[in-house]
């Protein structure tokens, strides 16, 4: 079928996920392979975003290809209360790779109806409503993870489901509490939860969810004391703690899983994305033998048509041995530091450059019209202007795919990424960064 027949249906039948539907359409992609992409035209992009900060080891590994090819040959699909050789395997891998004893594991099929689960595990397991989230996170488009997000996305989905609550995360760029950096600041974000948790009656509140590190609202890694004072509230008020590891699950911040930053384990762990680089849709709730033990004698409180896909956990088995034996988590790890040292270096070059944040491969440039009263060019939600389709234009006329949103850029490119492709890459951010510095200068 030719590109214009192709462009006739697509004008007919395809609807785009958040995104005015009379935008012109996007590039129409024939095949990808390691960290590129090729459009129908053959032009080459390097994808400096994991796709949506999913595909891990890369695109068009035969490996997985192999084991999904072998998988199709033996069993597609079975109804989900057998059990299967895949699905068994993979809980296993899963529970090894998790801190702590996080063992047991429920699959679905995204991080949003991981994160669904997980609110109704908590529930069940407290008997407790309430689910606290920050303001600075994103948990998914369904109904309760739209509900927990404090990204505007919420917005199209309000009003949402009772029993919500929202608390300010520790982002310390721009401290909602005006304070100064830790620990000079007293941590006055900790103790505004810890009043609200208070007011609120602890009693009632089931699980508080957090992103260990916070991924599309603004990449903030917090304090370590921050994470542990949370595990220390909620262990004093018999309040679960959930970690959404959706994004930085997986090697993407330089370890298996974000929270192993913080030397914190929580209750439940939720995983998606990078468990299959994509390859297959997959999600993942893992929790301990303690909440366990809450269903062995009455109904577990989810299930899906698709859990435990076959062919899903067969990409997974495939893909967490791609992880290890290509040392993948440890490469996170060592070019990150170099992600972060170039990044740092075009903040000091660019005086649109606010701040820098990341850890791994899993970074983020804040643009800033004023460093010392740290002023966003665009604003939150864009309320001051909208650059964001600008630079990401700009980067894909060089051959470059990024993610922006507002004033944020996000450098989240395959594990797999050689060293002189990201040096390439950077360079090329550093040329897009001079229309912000012009923006600055105006």
């Amino acid at each position: 079928m030719s590109d214009l027949e192709l462009r006739a249906l697509e004008r007919q039948h395809v609807v785009y996920g958040w995104q005015p539907q009379r935008l012109a359409a996007p590039l129409l992609v024939t095949r990808a392979e390691g960290v590129n992409f090729w459009d129908s035209c053959g032009n080459q992009y390097l994808d400096l975003c994991s796709g949506q900060i999913n595909v891990n080891v890369g695109y068009g590994h035969q490996a997985i290809i192999q084991a999904m090819k072998r998988q199709l040959d033996c069993l597609t699909y079975i109804a989900p209360g057998f059990a299967t050789e895949p699905r068994v395997r993979l809980s296993s891998m899963v529970a090894k790779r998790c801190p702590g004893d996080l063992q047991y594991v429920f699959f679905s099929n995204s991080g949003s109806e991981a994160i669904e689960n997980a609110i109704k595990i908590a529930r069940a397991a407290t008997g407790r409503l309430k689910i606290y989230s920050a303001w600075q996170s994103y948990h998914g488009a369904t109904a309760g993870a739209s509900a927990i997000s404090g990204d505007p996305r919420r917005l199209f989905a309000e009003p949402v489901v009772p029993g919500v609550a929202k608390f300010h995360y520790a982002a310390c760029y721009r401290c909602p509490f005006g304070q100064s950096a830790p620990p000079d600041c007293g941590f006055s974000c900790l103790a505004s939860l810890e009043r609200q948790i208070d007011h609120d009656g602890p009693e009632t509140i089931a699980a508080i969810v957090l992103e260990p590190i916070v991924g599309t609202s603004g990449l903030y890694v917090p304090p370590v004391d921050f994470i542990k004072g949370i595990r220390k509230l909620c262990d004093e008020h018999g309040v679960l703690l959930i970690f959404d590891e959706t994004m930085t699950g997986w090697g993407r911040t330089g370890r298996w899983f974000a929270c192993e930053h913080f030397d914190v384990v929580p209750d439940i762990l939720v995983t998606a994305k990078g468990i299959t680089s994509g390859y297959v849709p997959l999600g993942v709730t893992v929790f301990t033998p303690a909440i366990r033990e809450k269903f062995l004698d009455t109904a577990f409180v989810g299930g899906l048509t698709n859990e435990g896909h076959t062919l899903a956990c067969a990409a997974g088995i495939a893909n967490i041995e791609v992880y290890e034996q290509e040392g993948l988590i440890e490469r996170s790890a060592a070019l990150g530091e170099y992600l972060n040292k170039s990044l740092l270096e075009l903040q000091a070059m660019h005086p649109s450059v606010g701040s820098v944040r990341g850890k791994g491969l899993f970074a983020c440039l804040e643009l800033s019209s004023d460093r010392e009263r740290r002023i966003g060019i665009a604003g939150y939600r864009n309320a001051r202007c909208t650059i964001a389709g600008e630079i990401t234009s700009r980067m894909l006329q060089m051959g470059v795919f990024v993610v922006a949103k507002w004033d944020f850029i996000f450098v989240a490119p395959p594990l797999i990424i050689s060293r002189t492709a990201l040096t390439e890459a950077i360079e090329k951010l550093d040329k897009v960064l001079a229309y912000t510095d012009e923006l600055v200068r105006c």
